[in-house]
């Protein structure tokens, strides 16, 4: 059983996303935009709010009357509950399943301790003592965090991520054992059923605290403690682990690097169990956040090979990574989401193959520098165009040699650091090979840059006497795009006005992000004809580019 679908609203920094999943899962993006926040969002459904948690500080902005929802979809589910242990409990799910392959989960901030169940559309009411079932019916969720002290990331215990690790694979391989699944069963019953007598013990004792605690204090209006029983996977998290190589040394003595290796050996020694056993028993949900820490990049690679080998069985992956190593390689049934945070909010999409050079670019560190050769660069002033460029060119321009696009975030004097940069590349060559090839795609100036603008092209010459300097004969390349009536934008094209206009607070009415979103729309639905026309300075930017280009 896999997951297939995730919502997610109003957690942290995720206002609102929607995507589908596959096997494997690869999320990339800058620091602090999100991409951890999402995970914790997943933890969230799985294993509800933490203890002595505040739910509204899980909400997006911290507002109160902002409701959380986390709604997953699983497939497979048939198999998933065919694969189940506990026969009553596989009974339970069987019947509200009533045959579907298809069933959906919800976990929202208003019933934090409870999750609402969907078949095709409908909710289904399963009754008492069903939260014990649903997880037991449910992957194994195993969320590997580096939300610990950095020296203490990759640490070998029984309560940080490798020791979590493995003591979930060796539950999976003892739920073979038959004995090991009775004891499992009178557990349960002991400490998890509605009607057992040790946990209406457990509940007499935490109200008989709560009555002297409100005799101790009678202006409390409400006490409440609660004796929470033991968890059964606590019991396999006792171990240890012993290297010798020269000198027999324990496993949380080792550096980080031996630490995250002898992780990937864990999971390798998990993959081929299951590669070996038909009855494979429950399904695992890897999340590791930031996979590639410690690890050489061949050591990523093997990861990334060991991992994408679980999930082509019954395992899922999903991965937070700001490695190259773990995005270049195309793998069957595999998918690259980027997340981006816009005005403290956290967008999640998934990336086409076009788009992916540009994320290893930016996983590069985001400079010309460290590229090696493509075909040739046209550098653009901000986000927007390029949005727009990159679309247009996968739809329309796909046969032309390919381009790198680059940023420059609107600033004339990054324009000069980009072009330094891609020069400085090649100074081992003995000349820049770019020099007369790159093509820069700019604003026309305002009062306030024109004279960086002048100075610009007194300095790089060259680029005017080559046509490779392009100016566009707006402010904004809003003001070029189509006069096209939209249900969404009113109208793609925008005046200075508009793209001048302040609300009350004296804040642009049409944002950055406005324009981002305006720019990929049209780059998705404009047509060829109207971009050479109503855009024709960028068309010629594009064919001087690729004339330019390196065969």
């Amino acid at each position: 059983m896999k997951i297939s679908r995730i919502k997610i609203e109003n957690f942290r920094s995720i206002k609102e996303t929607e995507f589908t999943t596959t096997d494997f899962n690869i999320f990339v993006g800058q620091n602090n935009c999100g991409k951890t926040n999402f995970f914790e969002a997943i933890e969230f459904f799985f294993n509800g709010l933490g203890r002595g948690s505040n739910i509204n500080e899980l909400k997006y902005k911290r507002n109160s009357h902002n409701e959380i929802l986390v709604e997953i979809e699983f497939i497979e589910a048939q198999n998933g509950a065919s694969l189940m242990q506990n026969q009553a409990n596989k009974t339970k799910i069987e019947n509200a399943l009533n045959g579907s392959d298809v069933v959906v989960f919800q976990r929202t901030s208003n019933i934090p301790n409870k999750r609402k169940m969907f078949v095709n559309g409908n909710e289904v009411q399963p009754g008492t003592g069903f939260d014990a079932a649903l997880n037991d019916f449910l992957p194994k969720f195993e969320y590997i965090s580096t939300k610990q002290y950095y020296d203490a990331v990759a640490k070998y215990s029984k309560t940080t991520p490798i020791g979590i690790m493995l003591s979930g694979v060796l539950n999976t391989i003892l739920q073979g054992n038959l004995q090991y699944q009775a004891f499992q069963a009178k557990f349960a019953e002991l400490f998890e059923d509605d009607d057992s007598a040790i946990k209406q013990e457990f509940v007499n004792i935490g109200n008989s605290v709560k009555i002297h605690l409100e005799k101790q204090f009678p202006d409390t209006t409400k006490v409440k403690f609660e004796v929470t029983p033991p968890q059964f996977d606590d019991l396999l998290k006792s171990f240890s682990t012993s290297i010798d190589d020269g000198v027999e040394t324990s496993a949380e003595e080792k550096g980080d690097g031996m630490q995250r290796a002898l992780m990937l050996a864990i999971i390798q020694a998990y993959a081929d169990y299951r590669k070996q056993n038909e009855d494979v028993g429950k399904s695992f949900l890897f999340f590791i956040d930031e996979a590639e820490l410690h690890l050489h990049p061949t050591a990523q690679r093997k990861l990334k090979n060991v991992l994408h080998a679980l999930s082509q069985e019954t395992d899922q992956v999903f991965i937070n990574t700001h490695s190259s190593v773990f995005v270049a390689d195309n793998y069957p049934n595999q998918s690259i989401m980027k997340v981006e945070k816009n005005s403290g909010e956290t967008e999640i999409e998934v990336v086409n193959e076009f788009e992916k050079p540009y994320i290893i670019f930016e996983l590069l560190g985001g400079s010309p520098s460290d590229l090696l050769l493509p075909k040739n660069f046209l550098i653009v002033e901000g986000l927007t165009e390029f949005e727009l460029l990159t679309r247009v060119i996968r739809r329309f321009y796909a046969d032309q040699p390919a381009i790198q696009i680059i940023k420059a975030n609107g600033d004339i004097d990054q324009a000069e650091r980009t072009i330094n940069a891609i020069e400085k590349l090649f100074i081992p060559l003995g000349s820049s090979i770019y020099q007369n090839r790159v093509v820069l795609l700019l604003d026309c100036p305002s009062a306030q840059t024109e004279g960086g603008v002048n100075h610009f092209k007194q300095t790089y010459r060259h680029l005017v006497e080559n046509t490779q300097l392009h100016i566009l004969s707006h402010r904004d390349i809003e003001q070029i795009y189509p006069d096209q009536v939209c249900p969404t934008y009113t109208n793609w094209r925008k005046t200075q006005a508009d793209l001048d206009a302040t609300n009350a607070n004296g804040d642009k009415i049409i944002t950055g992000k406005k324009k981002k979103q305006l720019a990929k729309h049209v780059g998705e639905n404009i047509t060829q004809e109207q971009f050479e026309t109503d855009l024709h300075l960028c068309h010629q930017a594009l064919i001087r580019c690729w004339d330019l280009a390196l065969q």
